[in-house]
């Protein structure tokens, strides 16, 4: 069963950056595609950027459009985010996810991916 794992949360100022990685393993079948996704407290969960499986599609939210970017290395095996200009409302727990089988056209939707990492907390200092 595929397993992730997030790094790289922590305390940011805004103005700053940050960098999220996610670490995929136990692969039964190689992810559609891949994205990030975060949740602010009190809000749903929000689609922050995807990655097609050959890496050269991505997608990101209007959120973090123009900030934001997403890659992957060349075995999968790793996934990544950074977000630039962080602003306080960046503030949220980050999760990366997999789709296997999903549909691309709905790739920033939460209920198109099946696997989910525990997440990770970001918090940005005004």
């Amino acid at each position: 069963t595929l397993q992730l794992v997030e790094s790289g949360g922590g305390s940011v100022q805004a103005g700053g950056s940050l960098s999220l990685t996610c670490s995929l393993s136990d692969f039964t079948y190689s992810p559609t595609f891949m994205g990030w996704f975060r949740q602010r407290s009190g809000k749903e969960r929000e689609g922050v950027a995807a990655i097609s499986a050959s890496g050269q599609l991505t997608e990101y939210g209007d959120s973090v459009k123009g900030r934001a970017s997403i890659s992957q290395n060349n075995a999968r095996t790793t996934l990544s985010l950074q977000i630039n200009n962080v602003r306080t409302e960046d503030t949220a727990m980050y999760y990366c996810a997999a789709s296997v089988g999903g549909s691309w056209s709905r790739r920033l939707r939460p209920s198109e991916y099946s696997t989910w990492g525990p997440g990770t907390q970001v918090t940005v200092a005004s």
